[in-house]
C-alpha cells in the first residue's frame, strides 16, 4: 500500500490529474490550439512524452536494482526496459512530426488566393455508418 502523504505520491496524483485534465481540453479545442498542445507534448526533447520516456527510464533503473537484490521479479524490470524503449522509439518516430504540428499552429494571414481542397491521403481510412 502505497503512503499517500508522501510529497512524491502527491505530486503523481496531482500530474496525473493535469493530464486528464490536459487531455479533456485538448479534444475541445479549436484545430490551432489542440496542435500547439500536440506539439508541446510530442516535442521531444521539452515536452511531456520525452519526460515520461525518461521517467519510465528511470523506473527500469530502479526495477533493475531492485530486481537484482530479489526484491522485484525480473519481470518488472525487463517490462520497464521495454517499455522505455518502446516510448523512446515512439518518441523519435513522432519528433519527425512534430514541425509539421507546429505549422499547423502557427496563425497564418488571410490568403486573397481560394483555399486548396483537401486531398485524402492513402492513409487515412474512413468508416461509413
Amino acid at each position: 500500500m502505497t503512503d499517500s502523504n508522501l510529497p512524491s505520491v502527491q505530486l503523481a496524483d496531482a500530474i496525473t490529474a493535469q493530464l486528464g485534465q490536459l487531455r479533456r481540453h485538448l479534444a475541445l479545442a479549436p484545430p490551432h490550439e489542440a496542435a500547439q498542445i500536440l506539439a508541446n507534448v510530442l516535442d521531444y526533447d521539452t515536452g511531456l512524452l520525452g519526460e515520461v520516456t525518461e521517467l519510465v527510464e528511470t523506473g527500469s533503473r530502479f526495477a533493475k536494482v531492485h530486481s537484482e537484490r530479489g526484491i522485484l521479479p525480473p519481470e518488472v524490470w525487463l517490462a520497464l526496459g521495454r517499455a522505455a524503449n518502446e516510448l523512446n522509439s515512439v518518441g523519435a518516430d513522432l519528433n519527425e512530426h512534430t514541425g509539421t504540428i507546429k505549422q499547423v499552429a502557427a496563425p497564418t494571414p488571410p490568403s486573397s488566393r481560394p483555399a486548396a481542397v483537401p486531398v485524402a491521403s492513402a492513409m487515412v481510412v474512413r468508416r461509413r455508418r
